[in-house]
């Protein structure tokens, strides 16, 4: 059985990956930590893997307090980083266990992570794109970091690609425009009633290409949490990984 620990465990995410792991048949909960508890609690003699799903300001902290216990960890909190990335990569370099892991995933929806790969394959085919992220109002950040890690991988593949900046008419300044991640425009509603939705807009001229993912519900997250805990679980991915394709085969 594979020993998960949940930091975050009252909360929105956190609940429903406490409930997950009860009903993983080679799962089961060692401690439920919340605000206000001693993290310390977990350690490598009770924990295989701890979920982290807390909120950005304390996320670091608490990752970093972990792999200092020796703790294998996955986060599912956004808002990471390349600056908060290179502190945990420092962090593992002086871990005290051997092939210690942490993972971190912008997204654990499937439809999420297929939809991010799907946009960098078209982007070089393409003139314009932009991102379009859909949240409830409760979410704490924006833009998403699913957005910005969209933004950042069409991005990547239209520099590798050779592809020309991407053409904007739009004089002085322009809020409206959204963040811009990389030179890709990113826009983030909040809107009652939504869960977690996102639209990649591509054009040409005469033509354009929609990718979208919408998960509906926190159980649409499930899934790619317990991949995420097996594998990390396995010793197979020492260091930092960052994505869930990373453990699917595209």
């Amino acid at each position: 059985m594979i020993r998960v620990s949940v930091v975050g465990a009252s909360g929105r995410m956190g609940g429903s990956v406490v409930e997950a792991v009860k009903a993983a048949d080679d799962m089961e909960i060692a401690q439920q930590i919340d605000a206000g508890d001693d993290i310390a609690a977990i350690t490598p003699d009770n924990t295989d893997v701890a979920v982290e799903f807390t909120v950005p300001t304390s996320s670091l902290d608490n990752v970093l307090t972990l792999v200092a216990q020796g703790v294998n960890v996955v986060v599912g909190t956004t808002g990471w980083t390349d600056e908060k990335l290179d502190q945990v990569k420092a962090a593992l370099a002086k871990a005290p266990r051997q092939g210690q892991a942490v993972f971190i995933a912008p997204n654990f929806a499937i439809s999420a992570v297929l939809a991010d790969k799907f946009a960098a394959e078209a982007a070089k085919y393409f003139t314009s794109a932009e991102v379009i992220e859909l949240h409830h109002p409760d979410k704490v950040d924006a833009p998403s970091g699913t957005a910005i890690h969209t933004a950042q991988a069409i991005a990547t593949a239209r520099k590798k690609a050779g592809c020309a900046p991407m053409p904007d008419g739009t004089q002085g300044e322009a809020a409206s425009r959204g963040q811009i991640v990389d030179g890709v425009h990113v826009h983030a509603v909040r809107l009652q009633g939504l869960n977690a939705h996102e639209e990649v807009l591509l054009g040409n001229t005469g033509e354009q290409l929609v990718i979208r993912a919408d998960s509906f519900d926190r159980a649409s997250f499930m899934p790619g949490v317990l991949l995420a805990v097996r594998n990390i679980a396995s010793g197979a991915h020492p260091g930092l990984t960052v994505g869930l394709d990373a453990f699917l085969d595209l």
